[in-house]
């Protein structure tokens, strides 16, 4: 008996401790080129990768506030940003307008199928995932209130190392 609760305790650990790992699915940036997002994320550099859409405010205001520190963490952790969609057909219409009004230098890709989406199993935007160099999600966050990005940045920090 005390060996099955060990081994059901073993289980349920380790599934706790079981890191999400980034799904190979396929998207498509703005020029409507195919980009594998376990790929993308899997070349060595932290990613942090933002569901957004046009409709959204926060998604927007999250965006906005990011705009004007990721160049410090591109400089001083290679963090790359991906910021992807979920907008249907008629609003992905707007994306490329509101990107450069916005001045977003992200990589945008869509997920107007929302495959990513649930894949990664969530229903709200935005949602932020910070993604080590293997693919691995290390850290997540749903919603967007003033300041958020600060705790993002030390998550970069901490996982950078530096």
């Amino acid at each position: 008996m005390r060996l099955l609760v060990f081994i059901c305790f073993l289980v349920g650990f380790s599934s706790l401790n079981a890191q999400k790992v980034m799904p190979d699915i396929d998207l498509k940036d703005l020029s409507g080129e195919t980009v594998n997002i376990k790929e993308t994320v899997s070349k060595g550099n932290l990613t942090v990768i933002s569901f957004w859409a046009t409709w959204c405010s926060p998604c927007k205001r999250e965006l906005d506030a990011i705009v004007d520190i990721y160049p410090d963490w591109k400089a001083d952790h290679g963090v790359e940003f991906i910021a992807i969609t979920i907008d249907n057909v008629r609003g992905l219409a707007k994306v490329p307008g509101m990107v450069e009004a916005k001045g977003w230098e992200y990589t945008i890709l869509s997920d107007a199928n929302q495959e990513l989406q649930s894949a990664l199993n969530f229903e709200t935007v935005p949602q932020t995932f910070l993604i080590d160099g293997e693919g691995n999600i290390i850290y997540e966050h749903n919603g967007y209130n003033p300041g958020d990005e600060f705790e993002l940045e030390d998550e970069i920090v901490a996982a950078s190392g530096k």
